[in-house]
């Protein structure tokens, strides 16, 4: 991830029109019925014999924001958590391994299935990094290897006990699916992920769109649970409504493409709730087209502090939802959590100046800006942003050209601390129209 900012859009590839079909009347809304899950996501999970020392990996882990030494102890924790509340079932919203490798895929399919021994069912959709990943490696030293990844196939497999042998509906074009997790509530689970178009020797594709087959076969499944009284929420890796103001425009990779018709198209089925990830932040927004309306609850990384889970209650067609992060619980009495904070703030500074000394910020104006990034950031990571707890920010201090830097980028800055309603953390909507 584009972690920091800066001056440059993820362009993707050509935008091909997708035809939504939409409901030949104003489809009455169904209520939800009572149902209790978690939802985690993008938990990374890295299997420590591919490496955990050297130069290599090293600029990894400098690179990025995850804990991934951490995360087998921290998906551990969560599943112990979770177990103890008792859910019905468990939600994971996308990029379970770093980079798709198989060993990785193997040891989250395993961690799993403490869930369903304890009677707890887990649903499970591809994120970009672990599908046909090109990032797939081994470290030794100064160097990468490249190791096995996993075809579309092998991912259905794998976790055929996590969704896709419980299917009720596939789609024939891509890894989603359709489940019943409570009698009278259908789970879409949706692959926006571009995995085909992955290239050895690339970097891999971060954006999300679906195809027209797969757009075709959603619209049938959802006039058939419409048909059949079921009320629908979905589970996608990309977003499907705008979290903050300006995150089209800096990060349109984190949203699936078109991603305003998209959420149109949903919401005009009454799909009322969408769990995605991708971002690693917590943040709850709602889609409004017309009298349709749609709410996007992502969910932050298990692996990038403050490393949240949420639980979500349906009851009398409300939905509750609240948030327990376990940076801070993990190992109590030592500086863990701390420590995962710092970490995830200096790794957004690192790119971040990196990315401002491209444009020709002077070190002195790169630190202060990647700085402030790295604050806001933290920020939105976390949730419940506090424009208050906003550090000052003196642009004085910039030379000419770090001012304009600055000028060109602050709508990110501004648009990272302010939090759009409803709450991220805990909180309570009706389903009603």
């Amino acid at each position: 991830m584009l972690a920091a900012l800066l001056l440059s859009c993820t362009g993707g590839a050509d935008k091909a029109l997708i035809r939504f079909t939409y409901p030949e009347e104003s489809a009455a809304g169904i209520d939800y019925p009572d149902a209790k899950f978690a939802v985690i996501s993008d938990i990374h999970l890295y299997d420590h014999s591919l490496g955990t020392s050297g130069a290599a990996f090293e600029k990894t882990m400098n690179s990025d924001r995850k804990l991934l030494l951490d995360g087998i102890d921290l998906l551990d924790f969560a599943t112990e958590t979770i177990i103890a509340q008792g859910v019905g079932f468990v939600i994971v919203a996308g990029d379970l391994t770093k980079d798709g490798e198989l060993v990785n895929h193997e040891l989250a399919a395993e961690k799993l299935k403490a869930f369903t021994d304890a009677g707890i069912a887990v649903y499970v959709v591809p994120g970009n990094h672990d599908v046909n990943n090109p990032d797939a490696v081994a470290y030794s030293g100064d160097s990468t290897a490249p190791v096995a990844t996993v075809s579309a196939g092998d991912f259905a497999r794998i976790y055929g006990d996590y969704g896709y042998n419980a299917a009720i509906l596939r789609d024939g074009d891509s890894l989603s699916y359709v489940a019943e997790p409570v009698e009278g509530l259908w789970l879409l689970a949706l692959d926006a992920c571009r995995y085909r178009e992955n290239v050895p020797g690339k970097e891999e594709i971060v954006g999300g769109k679906i195809s027209q087959q797969t757009a075709d076969w959603i619209a049938a499944m959802l006039q058939t649970a419409i048909n059949h009284d079921k009320a629908v929420m979905a589970v996608i890796h990309h977003g499907v409504v705008e979290h903050w103001k300006g995150q089209s425009k800096l990060h349109p990779d984190y949203l699936i493409e078109g991603y305003e018709e998209f959420g149109k198209f949903l919401a005009a089925w009454n799909v009322r709730l969408a769990f995605t990830g991708h971002y690693h932040a917590q943040d709850i927004v709602r889609g409004q087209f017309d009298d349709k309306f749609i709410w996007d609850i992502e969910t932050g990384s298990l692996v990038t502090a403050p490393c949240p889970i949420r639980f979500a209650e349906l009851s009398d067609n409300t939905f509750n939802v609240s948030t327990e992060t376990i940076v801070d619980k993990l190992r109590p009495g030592t500086d863990f959590a701390d420590n995962g904070r710092a970490f995830v703030k200096s790794t957004v500074m690192i790119e971040a100046r990196s990315v401002l000394k491209k444009y020709g910020a002077s070190n002195k104006d790169a630190d202060y800006l990647a700085d402030a990034v790295g604050d806001a950031f933290d920020a939105h990571y976390s949730g419940d942003e506090n424009p208050a707890l906003r550090p000052p920010f003196n642009k004085s201090k910039l030379n000419l050209w770090g001012r304009v830097i600055y000028g060109q980028q602050k709508y990110a800055l501004d648009g990272l601390w302010e939090d759009l309603p409803p709450a991220d953390n805990t909180v309570q909507f009706s389903l009603s129209e």
